[in-house]
């Protein structure tokens, strides 16, 4: 059973005949566990129609570069197999989603997309419901709890949504089974890219080629599951007391692949409680981030438009303490180049930029540091907002994501509570050198990034 509050119909269009059921694959980039592929599949079923799926491949999502389109390819690749295994057709595109789905709309008789949370991601979707000659119905596979269905306002922080999201949870983890497809699409021949051979698109694709991809991650469901393995073996039963140690393996690695919707976070939950490794304080801590920090993330760039601004991100309490401190004497005041450059003179910091720039990921616990730094080195909190926001999204695989926006916002008080009054943060959450080295051995993260190779 698909819950029905996960099932949105974002149109008026009356039910018509058509050749297929389009599943317009946008978020969820993923052929199991995605409750929008097998809604779209059991509608098709039931019609006696074939199954098209279509991904919009554009160059113009806001802040791609190179790094981000190879994880992606890397990921639709195997899509495109598992697709194959079951006689479902994939017709990938070089051009803007909203466009695309509506190209193969013209003969559907229905369409069924996932969700996207970002301005862009609604802009497509509202785009085709408008434009769209069939009933077009989306699909919620990336939460736990739809975001409606958790709150119908954007909450003040984690302990505000944490009690409404526990109350749901026990409607919304079930396992999800997949149906078998009776109307083969392999066969329809549409037009669109092929995936034999990535390196050819990502040459076409007019992106930022100054962010190189890495081979820290490679993209894909299988290659999720192989870090999802790895922590449930290796790590989960130290994830309270571990995960927030710089330089430690007590993480999951898996936000790139929950932002390219490579891994459904149920799949995730279900593996997690069904684990005989971990304490139930271990398994309690990480599902909090996977669920709740993860979800209150969400919560926030759909229920606050000017999510990727100062002025609308950071919270009035913060903004008047900020600048009440406004001109407080900054000791070190470092550019843009030379933050991207990892040239400043704290070398945990230079560390925690080294790690995002080579392996396209950072340590929790250090992006927090990274982002309160960049407050206290910046001539101003709106050009440092700016300036971790652009980083961010820049280097980090799982950037452009709302668990981005969050985290950077997080940095400037959103999400957090009045603290200590001190220079230049005022009132927000300060964190130092000093306290990393109290709190934890640096030498091993250290040894890993810092310095040049």
């Amino acid at each position: 059973m698909i819950h029905p509050e996960r099932i949105t119909l974002l149109n008026r269009q009356s039910p018509r005949k058509g050749r297929w059921v389009l599943y317009w694959m946008q978020a969820s980039q993923r052929a199991t566990g995605n409750h929008a592929l097998e809604f779209a599949v059991r509608e098709a079923n039931g019609m006696g129609l074939p199954v098209v799926v279509f991904f919009g491949l554009t160059p113009d999502f806001p802040e791609a570069n190179l790094r981000h389109c190879r994880f992606l390819l890397e990921g639709l690749r195997e899509v495109r197999n598992d697709l194959d295994k079951r006689g479902i057709a994939l017709v990938i595109r070089a051009v803007s989603p909203e466009k695309g789905a509506l190209e193969l709309c013209r003969d559907a008789a229905l369409a069924v997309t996932d969700r996207g949370y970002l301005r862009i991601q609604k802009a497509w979707r509202e785009a085709v419901a408008r434009e769209a000659p069939c009933p077009l119905i989306r699909v919620e596979s990336d939460v736990i709890v739809p975001v409606e269905s958790a709150s119908p306002k954007e909450e003040f922080s984690a302990a505000t949504l944490r009690p409404k999201i526990r109350t749901r949870l026990g409607d919304f983890l079930h396992p999800l089974e997949e149906t078998p497809v009776k109307r083969d699409s392999l066969g329809l021949r549409l037009p669109g890219l092929s995936l034999n051979d990535p390196e050819a698109i990502l040459r076409d694709l007019p992106v930022d080629r100054g962010v190189p991809p890495v081979d820290s991650f490679r993209g894909g469901s299988g290659e999720a599951r192989k870090f999802l393995k790895r922590f449930l073996a290796h790590a989960l039963d130290r994830y309270d007391k571990d995960r927030n140690v710089p330089g430690s393996d007590a993480v999951s690695n898996l936000s790139p692949y929950l932002h390219f919707g490579h891994i459904s976070p149920l799949e995730i939950v279900l593996a997690v409680r069904a684990s005989r490794r971990g304490n139930p304080a271990a398994k309690e801590s990480f599902l909090e981030e996977l669920i709740v920090r993860r979800e209150l993330a969400l919560n926030f760039v759909h229920y606050n438009p000017a999510y990727d601004a100062y002025k609308g991100a950071v919270p009035a309490w913060a903004q008047r303490t900020l600048e009440e401190h406004g001109r407080d004497r900054r000791e070190y005041a470092y550019s843009f180049r030379d933050l991207e450059e990892a040239c400043t003179h704290d070398p945990y910091w230079n560390a925690a930029q080294r790690e995002m720039v080579r392996t396209g990921k950072m340590h929790g616990y250090m992006r927090m540091y990274w982002g309160k730094k960049i407050l206290e080195w910046s001539a101003s909190p709106a050009e440092a907002f700016r300036t971790a926001l652009a980083l961010n999204n820049r280097w980090e695989l799982d950037g452009r994501d709302p668990n981005g926006f969050a985290g950077v916002a997080w940095c400037f008080g959103k999400h957090d509570r009045p603290w200590g009054e001190r220079p230049i943060f005022g009132k927000v959450r300060y964190m130092n050198a000093a306290g990393l080295k109290r709190k934890f051995d640096m030498r091993p993260y250290l040894d890993r990034f810092g310095s040049d190779v």
